[in-house]
């Protein structure tokens, strides 16, 4: 055979393909080669490096009940199954499935709680996730009790009869509160209740969940994990061991129809590529930052678990490998007329919903996440007018410091 032929094989054959095999052997592999190779094995068909976007809504089957191991988009897809991989793999659960949304993948954890469930959850949490569970109260039956989880003994004291799930986001969003995800796992564990965590903040790289206990992990993978700004999605993650829980969510992404679609998955997919160097870039200028704030006459206070000032740095020091990219503070002078020409002199922050890419964006919580909480709520729990919400980019770290200065100083 001359050296340019090629022998060519049936499409489908990974039994004989030089790859086969390679997502099995990336446990205990490094963090970068994870997310590089993580649900990224050469596609079996065609050898294709990038993982091709089945776009397709249903699947020929080989012959009545055989399948290629695919049959319908909604409840399975290859382009999902490989993202479901990847993601799994980072959080170290035993599988996950992904979702349209965030808030979809928050629907299918809470649909795993049967009619008039109690549901702890911090009364610092994101917005959507407080007006999904008020939803859920008014026409579900739910029942949630919000309270401050800083303390787990007053997590423990909260807990009823009825208690199904400890909802637990740390850092919260917007206040960059922590909760000891090993503390809440203990109370959890021994009254067998189910906890799961809003890890999106962190991502993988900076902080696993089920590694201190949680039975679950949820994302918004339009943030971090994506990185890009151009996806809406959700995942949730089930640990080893929990694959009872994994086929229950499995299930209900099927029949509620939130399972995200083939385009979205390969747009997170190509985003996990790079989650570990983005989220060391991100992490570097948000410290930068959160340094310069603190020391700036014009600002009252600074909310980022990474300045040694903050009260639960300690913690975060133990269940965490790095600080994070999100930071919030208060001006002095917490006016809406000073709010306004803050937010209208910044040239590099976007004023804009979301977070997580890899261009600086900011928000005021009070009048946007978080303004379907009532007033009454909002100050009870410190989210003031005056509060500003940083996602901190990879833009130059000199640029956006004088960017801040200038608008701090309008």
């Amino acid at each position: 055979m001359a050296s340019n032929e090629f022998t060519i094989l049936a499409p489908g054959s990974p039994g004989v393909m030089g790859w086969a095999g390679r997502s099995g052997q990336l446990a205990g592999t490094g963090l970068g080669t994870q997310c590089v190779h993580g649900g990224a094995a050469p596609d079996p068909a065609y050898g294709a490096v990038a993982a091709p976007i089945y776009e397709t809504s249903t699947f020929a089957l080989l012959d009545i009940c055989t399948s290629a191991g695919f049959e319908y988009t909604r409840s399975g897809n290859p382009t999902r199954a490989r993202l479901e991989e990847a993601i799994a793999l980072l959080e170290g659960g035993c599988g996950a499935i992904c979702t349209s949304s965030g808030m979809s993948a928050v629907l299918a954890v809470i649909s795993l709680l049967e009619h008039g469930s109690h549901v702890l959850c911090p009364m610092d949490c994101y917005g959507g996730t407080f007006r999904t569970l008020e939803h859920a109260r008014r026409v579900h039956g739910l029942e949630t009790t919000f309270l401050d989880m800083t303390d787990p003994e007053a997590v423990r004291a909260a807990i009823q009869p009825n208690t199904r799930l400890i909802w637990a986001e740390t850092p919260s969003n917007p206040l960059l509160r922590l909760l000891d995800l090993a503390a809440l796992a203990r109370v959890a564990q021994r009254q067998d209740i189910l906890l799961a965590v809003d890890n999106t903040f962190l991502s993988p790289v900076l902080q696993r969940p089920l590694d201190w206990g949680a039975d679950l992990v949820f994302h918004s993978t339009t943030k971090y994990l994506n990185g890009h700004s151009d996806v809406v999605g959700g995942a949730v993650v089930a640990a080893q061991g929990r694959r009872d829980l994994l086929q229950r969510l499995a299930t209900l992404n099927m029949s509620l129809g939130t399972s995200q679609s083939p385009h979205d998955c390969a747009l997170v997919l190509r985003g996990l590529k790079t989650l570990h160097l983005r989220m060391r870039a991100h992490e570097s200028n948000a410290r930068a930052l959160a340094g310069f704030l603190a020391a700036h006459p014009a600002v009252a206070k600074v909310n980022y678990p990474g300045l040694p000032g903050h009260p639960q740095h300690a913690l975060a020091l133990r269940q965490q490998t790095g600080f994070g990219a999100m930071l919030s503070f208060e001006l002095k002078d917490g006016s809406p007329a000073s709010v306004r020409k803050v937010l209208r002199a910044l040239r590099w922050f976007t004023l804009a919903e979301s977070l997580g890419g890899v261009e600086s964006l900011v928000a005021q919580p009070a009048s946007m996440s978080h303004a379907s909480m009532t007033a009454e709520m909002r100050e009870r729990i410190g989210i003031r007018d005056g509060l500003i919400r940083l996602s901190v980019g990879i833009e130059d770290q000199a640029d956006l410091i004088e960017d801040l200065r200038q608008a701090l100083e309008s």
